[in-house]
């Protein structure tokens, strides 16, 4: 058994230093002390040595598994290292070689002219505030004093989220003028940006998803001269001293008497171009005195109480402020038309 123990050692120890990897160490490891190792083999027979031997015997399988475990460490010590180093060989990084140039970002120009339109606003004394893309009907026609059978409420034109034509996604801002009302009461003077929906085509000018900036102002002994006053401020603000606007009789449910106010082409200085199809102009908004209705339904005395509502399209907007020949490029995506912003 003596020399059994020592072929072991000699074996054991000769390969453990000579193993290359972790995985064939811990093989090793299991071929010499495991369970059914030799060395667990080797000691099954000390019950065959005389009681004089079997002291010895234990010591020296002591010793050897001792010496063994110890290699094992040693040589477990040795492969992490030798691991580190060639990780750190193989990640090593040549801070000589110049480093990649990070682009900065920028605001898309839809919301460069938001932001601009904004700042003119909180500086004439409106609040902005938000709300709810998905509305309910209530809010989107009834409250603003649209009829059941007003072609807007028609599935072809709105999309409806329940069979009962309950909700849906706003088809314009507008449901925030009684939002507003609802929440703050009056006098009041507030924009309201976001998106809207409307089952159109997609073409130059339109879009099936575009954006609103709603308008709100209602006061004691406001007129439609305050309206046509403020808008033409703002649009003159946004596209330049001289800029030409239109006023043309229009009517919506929700405001009387009602117009919409249109902007002389940028593109074609309103001779007729493809971008305003020949007509010279561009239709900017909708706007109006607010209907007595909507101001009863809402709690508000119409022979106190008197305001204004607009809405403009903020696409065509931005359209206007940068001579963008075709909506669809705002919502494209295209980098190369990004980039020039």
């Amino acid at each position: 058994m003596k020399e059994q123990l020592e072929a072991i050692l000699r074996t054991a120890t000769n390969a453990i230093r000579n193993s290359a990897a972790a995985p064939d160490l811990e093989a090793l490891r299991v071929k010499y002390l495991g369970k059914k190792g030799e060395l667990t083999a080797i000691l099954k027979q000390m019950g065959k040595l005389t009681a004089e031997e079997r002291p010895k015997m234990g010591k020296m399988a002591n010793e050897v598994r001792a010496s063994l475990e110890s290699a094992l460490e040693e040589q477990a010590a040795v492969l992490a290292q030798k691991a580190l180093e060639a990780r750190l060989a193989l990640e090593t990084v040549d801070v000589t070689i110049p480093g990649k140039a990070v682009e900065a970002g920028h605001q898309h120009p839809m919301y460069i002219a938001l932001d601009e339109f904004k700042e003119i606003f909180i500086d004439m004394g409106f609040e902005v505030i938000d709300g709810p893309e998905v509305e309910l009907s209530e809010y989107n026609f009834t409250k603003l004093n649209t009829p059941d059978d007003h072609p807007a409420r028609e599935w072809s034109d709105t999309f409806y989220l329940d069979n009962d034509s309950k909700t849906l996604l706003r088809t314009q801002t507008s449901p925030m003028q009684i939002r507003a009302i609802e929440r703050y009461g009056v006098p009041i003077r507030m924009i309201s940006p976001g998106r809207v929906y409307r089952k159109d085509e997609v073409d130059a000018t339109h879009s099936p998803m575009f954006h609103q900036v709603e308008g709100l102002v209602i006061d004691k002994g406001v007129t439609m001269a305050d309206l046509k006053g403020t808008l033409n401020a703002v649009i003159q603000e946004i596209y330049g001293s001289g800029t030409k606007t239109r006023f043309r009789p229009h009517h919506f449910p929700f405001t009387e008497p009602s117009c919409e106010v249109d902007v002389q082409c940028h593109k074609c200085g309103g001779k007729g171009c493809p971008t305003c199809k020949g007509e010279g102009w561009i239709e900017a908004l909708g706007a109006g005195m607010v209907h007595p209705k909507v101001l009863s339904g809402c709690g508000i005395d119409p022979d106190v109480y008197s305001g204004y509502a607009f809405g403009f399209g903020l696409e065509r907007l931005a359209m206007a402020r940068y001579k963008i020949s075709d909506l669809r490029l705002i919502f494209e995506n295209d980098i190369r038309f990004l980039e020039q912003f």
